[in-house]
């Protein structure tokens, strides 16, 4: 390395991507649900549309993005019961897309909670047939193949992957009852956010994936921290 290097190297920003994982209660989805639907007027909410938008307001927040800048959440939608006729319960394969649903910080920020979760269930709703089926057309006619810096990925952006729907505790390979699940490295990128089941019936574990000093304003976020616990 010579001087040049040295100085440029100097220079470089290193910033550290860190992992935690936080604990999300059969009881506290309730009160998160709830909490956006009664700000609505509706009932239409779902639990998932509510601590995911729960999850979308805090991290913006303690990114400290200014009021005008986009900022993009991005969800896995299932396909199977969409299509006309559904998928077999036999049929073998991921039948997911991935949608996202987009405002400023501003927006996302002043209007609260039932606001940015109406949002997700508009984008949700708006998956019938013939949006599953344009979308699958459109891959055949002009395939993407996701990569490492894809359009998925920036500090604008949070990207849903995985699903509490899966049998995490029902599989014993021997060893007894799993006591948790976690992910690997592969895959990782600032505002990357893991869903699981949690050991308890109708909890859920959030993995979070954020840069160190977003994950550690997260940690000291009064309205985040009043529904979730670390583990």
């Amino acid at each position: 390395m010579n001087l040049d290097d040295e100085k440029l190297f100097e220079k470089l920003e290193v910033r550290t991507l860190m992992e935690r994982v936080f604990h999300l209660s059969k009881e506290n989805i309730g009160r998160l649900k709830n909490k956006a639907n009664d700000e609505m007027g509706i009932n239409s909410i779902s639990s998932l549309q509510a601590y995911l938008a729960h999850i979308w307001r805090c991290v913006t927040r303690c990114r400290k993005f200014d009021a005008e800048k986009e900022v993009i959440i991005t969800i896995p939608i299932g396909a199977r019961s969409r299509l006309n006729p559904p998928l077999p319960e036999e049929y073998f394969g991921n039948a997911i897309h991935g949608k996202q649903v987009k405002t400023s910080v501003g927006e996302l920020l002043e209007n609260g909670l039932g606001w940015v979760a109406m949002q997700i269930n508009k984008m949700v709703v708006s998956q019938n047939s013939e949006e599953v089926v344009k979308i699958y057309k459109g891959w055949v006619e002009n395939p993407v193949i996701l990569k490492k810096g894809s359009v998925y990925e920036g500090n604008n952006r949070l990207l849903i992957s995985s699903s509490p729907r899966h049998n995490i505790y029902g599989n014993d390979f021997g060893w007894g009852k799993p006591i948790g699940v976690r992910s690997g490295m592969a895959n990782k990128s600032d505002g990357k956010i893991t869903l699981f089941p949690g050991e308890k019936e109708g909890s859920v574990d959030i993995e979070v994936c954020i840069l160190q000093e977003t994950l550690q304003a997260l940690e000291n976020d009064q309205e985040f921290m009043e529904f979730v616990t670390k583990t």
